[in-house]
């Protein structure tokens, strides 16, 4: 195993807040990337302060911005301007998700950092993208996921549109930020420049909406809301147990639909007319369902995952924290790890995805508590900035 994690080399400025460039930012610093947050003077990320706390701390924060360096830099003055300017001569990725022309108002256009340092990749994430006739729309995650067509297709159809209950239009975004400035980053191996990475939240959640248009336009079907049931794929939905509970079976294929006959005991359902294709079993999906919960209802939902465990037929329970927290191959693979919270003792958040076998990630610390922690490390370290200019800086509000 090397000690060298994989972006070890990379420094990144991240000016973003909230959700979607920060989350790039965390990908990033899982690998070893040396990610330095930029929070305006007195006016901290809000993340900071988001969902649930303990003792006034806030759980989400640790998370979002572990890994990373905090420090503080008025960006909306010219001399915090310049500063950045003077960072990005040795940083090779600012991350940012403002709305489109932010940057080019404060000066800090792409075009003027690139005649800085021309191998500087920049990576934008925005609501609507950084060109068309929305990009200057004010653009959250619930906009971009109803837009790309994802709250469409969410909930139950006797029910309005519904959320699903993580940001996913935020994390999708910044997943498909951080492909594409690992992508820069390697291309800038060969080219020697940087680029701009220019990410929509709506295009990253229509990018995951599979056959959604083709569906429209040559079948004439357009994809509404189904619960928890995939239309004409079957059986794929939640089963409740003996003891009140619900686990999920996917069995919709020839072979495991097969297995899954044999484990209720009733073999003979995979040659029933009804059921022996992936099309007859779509076309009989309710009445295939009652009898696949007539047999779980009769099981706990333990026993009913041993015997389908054994059968080979994807099953599992619908986990909660507690459940996830309890599992076995969650320890195993080490997706809850602990870190030491200077007020909270140990905190336990998720590992890292994906896991490489040679230079995995690491999770060193929780994001930095107190706003401009690495002030001093950044600007007299890093810039070379006098105790005396730095607190000059300090005093008038620059950082």
């Amino acid at each position: 195993m090397s000690d060298q994690l994989p972006l070890g080399d990379i420094r990144v400025i991240e000016l973003g807040t909230l959700l979607a460039g920060p989350f790039s930012g965390r990908l990033l610093a899982d690998f070893g990337a040396e990610v330095i947050k930029v929070e305006p003077p007195g006016k901290s990320d809000p993340m900071r302060n988001w969902g649930q706390s303990k003792d006034g701390v806030g759980l989400w924060w640790p998370i979002q911005s572990r890994n990373k360096k905090s420090i503080t830099l008025n960006l909306r003055v010219e001399e915090g301007q310049n500063i950045l300017k003077e960072m990005v001569k040795d940083a090779d990725v600012i991350i940012e998700n403002f709305r489109p022309g932010t940057m080019e108002k404060w000066n800090l256009s792409y075009e003027e950092l690139s005649e800085i340092n021309p191998k500087l990749i920049m990576v934008r994430t925005s609501g609507y993208g950084q060109t068309g006739p929305y990009k200057h729309r004010a653009g959250f995650g619930s906009v971009g996921e109803a837009m790309g067509g994802l709250r469409n297709v969410t909930g139950f159809p006797d029910r309005p549109p519904s959320r699903i209950g993580v940001s996913i239009g935020d994390t999708l975004a910044a997943l498909f930020s951080t492909v594409g400035c690992l992508v820069a980053l390697h291309e800038r191996e060969r080219s020697g420049v940087g680029q701009v990475v220019d990410t929509a939240l709506y295009e990253s959640v229509f990018s995951v909406m599979e056959s959604l248009i083709p569906d429209y336009l040559f079948a004439g079907y357009i994809r509404e809301r189904m619960g928890n049931i995939l239309p004409g794929v079957a059986p794929s939905n939640i089963y409740f147990t003996k003891d009140k509970t619900y686990i999920v079976i996917g069995a919709n294929a020839d072979g495991v639909f097969r297995r899954l006959c044999e484990a209720m005991g009733q073999p003979y359902l995979a040659d029933d007319p009804r059921f022996s294709t992936h099309h007859a079993r779509g076309e009989n999906m309710k009445v295939l369902d009652m009898l696949i919960e007539d047999w779980t209802k009769s099981l706990d939902a333990k026993d009913a995952l041993e015997i389908l465990d054994e059968k080979g037929v994807p099953s599992g329970l619908i986990y909660t924290a507690k459940q996830i927290l309890e599992d076995p191959h969650y320890q195993e693979r080490e997706m809850i790890v602990n870190v030491d919270h200077p007020e909270l003792g140990e905190f336990p958040m998720p590992g890292i995805v994906p896991k490489l076998s040679r230079t995995p990630g690491k999770v060193n610390h929780v994001g930095p508590e107190v706003m401009g922690k690495h002030n001093d490390e950044v600007y007299r370290n890093w810039l070379g900035y006098s105790e005396e200019e730095v607190e000059r800086l300090k005093e008038t509000s620059v950082i």
